[in-house]
């Protein structure tokens, strides 16, 4: 996994000065022994009294969560769609993102039961699940949840402390159930981060050969201990970098970019982003508020609410479409 700096929003997270605007979102990394399965804790802290609620979009990754919240602890499946999470007043949140294929040894059943789910965490951790997040709560409020004025946002030694409160309570909640180390999580887990690691990795057939694996075994791997497809990974791994790029604030050459991703043309990317984040690259690159803002009325942007994904529909994929088409056409692609 890539270093990412305390405080910083992390790939992913799109508007990422907005969102820096809003809330802080500290990692920290898990103890030796949970290393082979969980890739780091996540905190998010608000402090918004006193303003509108803020809408954070995200472009998920290919890994499951635990996560623990004042609204209750819960298993996020890998979501295929664009995720955004409401915020308002002052709070927090705690999550475990699993490094992607090792959430099946805890699960011991297909991750593909998780995709595009929320399943309470009851189910899998029984009673303990609740006293866990109340625990965590309870630490993460000792240190002050937000960043408003004067608060240096949430840091500090208060801040450092309740963290490690927290981490601590959801390692002894994973210690509780933890299982043997299963080589195929971890060789998928590999699998996975060679592909968002190597840009020129572009198709599932160069995949088979840098890893020896036929098609049909890639797929049966990527299904049982992912929970999508390795086609999808390497998908949501171009349009990561399409935003990063976009959210750059440089200059982006959008044929050129496409060439780079492996793309057919630039038409094909744009067609891509816009399905799963709601607006045209060119359109996304201007300056504007949240996200989220801009596309819910699309209807593609699923809720932290645990409900399922919901598809467009056929006016707002036609909209969205015909604007992409339209900036294609000003860019003198079409």
């Amino acid at each position: 996994m890539p270093e990412v700096a305390a405080g910083t929003m992390g790939r992913g997270v799109l508007r990422p000065d907005l969102a820096a605007a809003h809330l802080r979102l500290d990692r920290h990394q898990p103890s030796a022994a949970l290393a082979p399965f969980v890739d780091y804790y996540w905190i998010p802290r608000w402090d918004l009294r006193g303003e509108p609620p803020y809408e954070q979009a995200i472009l998920p990754h290919p890994n499951v969560h635990l996560v623990f919240e004042a609204s209750g602890a819960g298993i996020f499946g890998v979501d295929r769609g664009l995720f955004t999470r409401s915020l308002s007043g002052l709070g927090l949140a705690f999550g475990v993102r699993f490094r992607a294929g090792c959430f099946r040894p805890f699960w011991q059943a297909p991750n593909s039961q998780l995709t595009d789910r929320v399943t309470p965490a009851v189910r899998m951790f029984g009673s303990a699940a609740e006293k866990t997040r109340q625990a965590i709560m309870r630490a993460g409020a000792l240190s002050g949840s937000g960043f408003g004025s004067g608060s240096g946002f949430g840091s500090g030694s208060g801040s450092d402390e309740a963290d490690a409160r927290m981490a601590g309570l959801a390692e002894a909640l994973l210690y509780s159930v933890r299982p043997e180390r299963d080589p195929v999580a971890e060789q998928v887990a590999a699998l996975v981060a060679r592909i968002t690691d190597d840009p020129g990795l572009r198709r599932v057939d160069e995949l088979c050969v840098a890893s020896g694996l036929s098609v049909r075994t890639l797929q049966r791997l990527f299904a049982d201990y992912v929970g999508v497809s390795p086609k999808w990974v390497m998908r949501r791994a171009r349009l990561h970098e399409a935003a990063e790029r976009a959210d750059s604030g440089e200059p982006v050459d959008w044929a050129e970019l496409a060439s780079d991703l492996g793309y057919a043309d630039q038409a094909h990317l744009s067609r891509d982003f816009t399905v799963t984040i709601g607006i045209p690259p060119t359109r996304y690159a201007t300056p504007a508020t949240s996200l989220a803002s801009m596309v819910s009325l699309a209807g593609i942007v699923r809720r932290a609410s645990g409900a399922r994904s919901r598809a467009p529909s056929r006016a707002a994929l036609m909209s969205l479409m015909t604007a992409a088409r339209s900036d294609l056409s000003r860019a003198g692609t079409i």
